[in-house]
């Protein structure tokens, strides 16, 4: 035993020096590129400046940035039950277990074997011109072609391997951001559609009372015909919005149901738009550098980094590939002298092979070469896109409070038109017609104030995402 523990350190010496003579990397080193974007975000007259005070979307949860209940609560909901988030996850834990393999590739893998055998020999085969039973016994210990990374093969697929699991994770982040920030829009677009829906139904009430009111002065002549036809106009103007925002409210139900991978309770959907509590303002600060914090950028750069790995894979098909094999143990033609001293046995052999004459490494070189710079393009792409997802959401926050302001004046002045040109339709000054088109102004007035309202909502979760907020998990 003791002579196989001496091999055993000879054989496991010899490896460990191979190992440390590994790991040569081909891959080109690794420097992050420019961004191609302006250093700091647009200013001008279409933007504001950040709230004083108002906090930086990383010092802000989603909870905390959701102040309405029932909407943090159909987000809860979405996190646990949504399955694309759910799809994200499990893509994260076989990244992770391929990286696990890749990475043991780099280890010699030690196999134990025992074995014996016992065969009858014809005397015709013999040496000694008898027959005999011949028997062999072994246990051996030891690794079968075990590759030695001396250019850096393995070495860069597991690079590689870890920048895919990487790129998983920061997958996983941005499809979390992206279901916080969809549900949070569809919620706050059903109570718009609500509210409109409330609006249809009580423009409706009042356009039937006025018909009926112009209906019986037309009974005993006191009306036109063509004033009762225009009203009549009026009333199924709102039967076709009331059934359309209907319809927009049950499909807006639909979209949330499935984001949130169940079926949302009543008691957690908005009654309508005026009842939502709004979202925290938050600063975007102003340096664009705060983009590579969002995990879309990352997962980009992650996977940028897997192609420039995958190059030092494709390099090192030109150098040789040199495997070992090594095994120590013992053996003997009777069983009971296997365990005794003399019968230890030890193999070490080396084997090279370096292509000669094999087209196809060039062209994967070549190949690997071409999907690093679509790696760089797409890395380039979505920093571009995430500037401008920030710039427009800044230019939405930077003028929607005026145009605010201006619609919510109109829906008063269109209110008090209104007022008065069915006043002096009742005294006989004027026709119908100028009620109708003070009408038809105030409805339209009153519904481009709910979409205002709703546009300045959407941009506060819109500037809120994309400056990564809403994964904090």
């Amino acid at each position: 035993m003791t002579g196989i523990a001496g091999k055993t350190g000879l054989v496991g010496a010899a490896l460990l020096g191979v190992a440390l003579l590994a790991g040569c990397s081909m891959a080109p080193k690794y420097e992050r590129p420019d961004a191609p974007v302006e250093a700091g975000f647009p200013q001008g007259e279409a933007y504001r400046k950040d709230v004083p005070g108002a906090p930086r979307v990383e010092d802000l949860t989603w909870r905390q940035f959701f102040g309405d209940r029932k909407l943090t609560k159909v987000i809860s909901l979405a996190l646990e039950n949504n399955r694309d988030l759910r799809m994200a996850v499990l893509n994260v834990e076989q990244a992770q277990a391929v990286y696990g393999i890749q990475r043991s590739e780099m280890l010699p893998v030690v196999d134990a074997n025992a074995g014996g055998s016992r065969q009858r020999i014809p005397a015709d085969l013999s040496s000694s011109g008898r027959r005999q039973i011949a028997e062999s016994y072994s246990v051996n210990l030891g690794l079968l072609a075990w590759e030695a990374d001396f250019f850096g093969r393995l070495a860069s697929l597991k690079d590689e391997a870890l920048e895919e699991y990487l790129a998983s994770e920061e997958g996983r982040r941005a499809v979390q951001i992206s279901l916080v920030s969809g549900v949070a829009k569809v919620w706050l677009t059903l109570a718009a559609d609500r509210e409109n829906l409330n609006l249809a139904r009580s423009t409706l009430r009042a356009q039937q009372a006025t018909y009926d009111m112009i209906r019986q002065r037309y009974d005993v002549g006191l009306a036109s015909e063509l004033d009762l036809r225009q009203v009549q106009t009026q009333v199924d103007t709102a039967r076709v919005n009331e059934a359309l925002y209907m319809r927009l409210a049950a499909q807006d139900k639909n979209a949330l149901d499935l984001l949130a991978g169940v079926t949302v309770g009543e008691e957690l959907l908005p009654a309508d738009l005026s009842a939502v509590r709004p979202p925290r303002e938050v600063a975007a600060g102003l340096s664009s550098e705060v983009l590579f914090n969002r995990p879309d950028i990352l997962r980009a750069e992650h996977q940028l980094k897997a192609a420039n790995a995958y190059i030092g894979v494709a390099r090192a098909a030109f150098f040789p590939r040199i495997s070992l094999t090594a095994t120590v143990g013992l053996a003997s033609a009777e069983l009971s002298d296997l365990f005794k001293h003399g019968h230890g046995t030890w193999n070490f052999s080396p084997q090279a092979g370096l292509p000669v004459l094999d087209p196809r490494t060039w062209y994967a070189l070549k190949a690997s070469e071409a999907q690093q710079k679509i790696a760089l393009t797409h890395y380039e792409k979505t920093i571009q896109e995430a500037f401008r997802e920030v710039a427009d959401a800044l230019a939405l926050r930077g003028t929607v409070d005026a145009q605010l302001e201006a619609q919510e004046s109109l829906v008063k002045a269109s209110d008090r038109t209104y007022t008065l040109s069915e006043l002096r339709y009742t005294m006989g000054v004027d026709s119908y017609l100028g009620v109708l088109d003070a009408q038809r102004s105030l409805y339209a007035a009153q519904q481009g104030l709910v979409s205002v309202r709703l546009a300045k909502l959407l941009g506060q979760v819109q500037l809120y995402s994309a400056l990564g907020g809403g994964c904090d998990l």
